[in-house]
């Protein structure tokens, strides 16, 4: 997660007030580095890290729980927040789960979304963001290959958060990981069902490696092709699903059908 975290909290040389210990953390907050459930060192290392008195960390810590960044729990440490959940609100999550039509939405704007940050990760990522994407991609060939399912499933969220990180653009990344956020609960689409098309599991690493092999290029067209074909791909193994499934719920209720069609005919002989 970012660079070196002994990195993170390198002594503060000017001016050690809260408000510049509450920028640093905010800083990391918002550039992704610190993400929601990280724990913060505890009080006494962090104020010796930051080089600062122990007064002026709580002061800081205060503030940034007062501004719903960072939760204590008692005797339990400081973790950061999740303020990522709250791009979409709970009721909106419900609303959108229980209408069909939301989850074509959700990939219509996935698909526009994941283009564009293909694109801006090709143009600006850093050496230490391709080798992570690499790593990733690495990571989801090893559970590829012995049908790990949740391996490669969970490596798969984490590529295309990393994408998003590697786009270097604060409001793009936190919309991505909110994006994904209801992809990895499985309230907008069952990543299983589009596991289970036909083909699709090759494809779907093939896919993957096509997004990084323009990211690697850092060719903005043809990461952005990539991805955008990768989100068609999905859209018409989220259709055949739902077609087949479909399919099933009428051969289901036929067959209800001619069984108490049946049922009646013996009560009437």
């Amino acid at each position: 997660m970012g660079e070196t975290r002994t990195d993170l909290y390198a002594p503060i040389h000017h001016g050690r007030t809260a408000d510049e210990i509450v920028a640093r953390i905010e800083r990391l907050i918002l550039d992704g580095v610190l993400r929601d459930g990280d724990r913060l060192p505890g009080e006494r290392d962090l104020a010796r890290r930051l080089d600062v008195s122990r007064p002026i960390l709580r002061e800081a810590l205060k503030i940034l729980e007062t501004r719903g960044l960072l939760v204590s729990q008692h005797g339990g440490g400081t973790f950061v927040a999740d303020i990522v959940g709250q791009v979409f609100s709970q009721p909106l999550i419900d609303l959108i789960s229980r209408h069909g039509q939301a989850r074509q939405d959700y990939l219509d704007y996935r698909r526009a979304l994941e283009g564009m940050t293909a694109a801006l990760a090709a143009e600006r990522a850093t050496d230490d963001d391709r080798a992570h994407l690499s790593g990733l991609i690495a990571e989801m060939r090893a559970g590829h290959a012995v049908d790990d399912y949740d391996r490669e499933l969970e490596a798969d969220i984490a590529f295309h958060t990393a994408i998003g990180e590697s786009a270097h653009n604060i409001v793009l990344l936190h919309t991505m990981r909110a994006c994904y956020r209801l992809l990895s609960e499985g309230i907008l689409l069952n990543r299983r069902m589009v596991f289970a098309a036909p083909g699709a599991h090759d494809a779907l690493l093939l896919q993957h490696e096509a997004i990084l092999a323009g990211i690697l290029a850092r060719d903005p067209d043809r990461a952005r092709a990539a991805a955008e074909a990768h989100i068609d791909f999905i859209i018409d193994a989220a259709r055949a699903a739902d077609r087949a499934d479909d399919r099933a719920r009428v051969s289901s209720l036929r067959r209800i059908h001619r069984d108490d069609s049946s049922s009646d005919s013996c009560e009437k002989s």
